[in-house]
């Protein structure tokens, strides 16, 4: 493509030819008459066509597949960035899930917060639980120690008193289940009588046991075996009881707070993503303006990154223009002032300046060209996106 410069001088040295050549006529006798050449002034301004694009707009999509629920807005609506323009269905799970996850965060906040609040409590439970270990443990010593020292004759004599009386008692339970041995199993006076007969016979088993071990009938081995079991799990309490109270001196067992920060950052994390989820059922304005396509009806299904509705800001416009050569561009600069007139509008006249040329070239028709965008004063309502114009840039 020619530039307009080039053009406009061509133009200008064929009319001078013809001038020219009309000044000589031929068969004239008469001298020629110079004819005075008019001065024309060549326009050296540039001028390009370019198109009307708004401010800024976006094509919005879900990020989320579904049926469409609600659809909030139409064509020519105005919104603001963040606004709900549509929805997807299958809310109700995910609505559900987030109730949860928020029951149980304030669950685990409260959780650790109790671990201070009932710190006091707490210490003095340990304590009660350490003085608790020892005492068993004293016990447990006591019992172990028992094996090594000869029965008094007192322990002795009492321990065959208690066996006589056992052995009368289980006497006298056995004669008296006698008479209801073959009744009923479900018989109530059977029951009871046979329920007496078998805590007699338990009273005078321990009170043999008891009196053999102390006149050395029967072997110790099992006996102390479990002595020293129980010896063994006392000095095991003890050392928990004194492990617990040592860390509750200074605060909460780290233990329990580590606990709870983890249950708290789960619970967050679940929060989070099933906030993230819910929002992305939603279809919501990135910038404030204008709906100027709207696609969605209800019932209908999207997929993700489907492009269903665009925004564009037309509070403000561009004339952009792709058809400066490289022989113009370089005539151009960010914030040279313009001249706009619409196609559609030839009466219209707009004013505006340069706010940006792109470094990257593109080859269009034959050319090199450079794509500029023109910031324009002020926006007509009559005005629309597409609209073909003529852009002089004034020197």
């Amino acid at each position: 493509m020619l530039s307009k410069l080039f053009k406009s001088v061509i133009v200008f040295l064929v009319g001078v030819m013809i001038l020219t050549a009309c000044g000589s006529i031929p068969g004239s006798t008469s001298e020629p008459t110079p004819t005075a050449v008019p001065f024309v002034e060549a326009d050296t301004r540039v001028v390009s066509e370019g198109r009307l694009v708004p401010y800024e707009s976006k094509q919005l999509s879900f990020f989320s597949g579904g049926q469409v629920d609600e659809v909030l807005v139409k064509e020519g609506d105005q919104v603001k960035k963040g606004d709900v323009l549509a929805r997807l269905g299958n809310r109700e799970e995910l609505e559900s899930t987030i109730a949860n996850a928020q029951v149980e965060l304030l669950a685990a906040q409260q959780a650790l917060k109790s671990l201070t609040d009932d710190l006091p409590e707490a210490q003095t439970a340990a304590l009660q639980a350490l003085n608790d270990a020892r005492d068993g443990l004293r016990d447990a010593e006591r019992k172990m120690r028992g094996f090594d020292v000869p029965p008094d004759q007192i322990d002795v004599d009492v321990a065959r008193a208690n066996l006589a009386l056992a052995k009368k008692s289980l006497e006298a339970a056995r004669k008296k289940y006698k008479p209801y041995e073959n009744k009923p199993e479900n018989d109530y006076r059977r029951a009871t009588y046979l329920s007496k007969l078998a805590d007699a016979q338990d009273r005078y088993d321990g009170a043999e046991r008891e009196l053999n071990r102390l006149i050395g009938v029967t072997p110790l081995d099992f006996e102390l075996e479990q002595a020293q079991t129980e010896l063994d799990i006392a000095q095991a309490k003890l050392q928990q009881a004194q492990d617990k109270h040592e860390l509750l001196k200074n605060g909460p067992d780290p233990d329990d707070v580590a606990n709870a920060e983890a249950r708290i950052t789960a619970t967050e994390a679940s929060l989070a993503a099933a906030r993230a989820a819910l929002s992305h059922l939603e279809l919501v304005a990135t910038i404030d303006g204008t709906v100027v396509s709207q696609d969605l009806i209800v019932g209908q299904q999207v997929s993700v990154g489907q492009a269903v509705m665009t925004v564009a800001d037309l509070s403000k416009m561009y004339a952009e223009t792709d058809d400066l050569t490289e022989i113009e561009v370089v005539r151009i600069s960010e914030g040279q002032v313009t001249k706009i007139a619409p196609d559609a509008l030839p009466d219209l006249e707009l004013g505006g300046k340069v706010e940006s040329i792109n470094k990257i070239f593109e080859e269009k028709r034959g050319d090199v060209t450079y794509t500029t965008r023109i910031l324009l004063d002020k926006v007509d309502p009559s005005l629309r996106w597409g609209m073909t114009v003529a852009i002089t840039f004034e020197e």
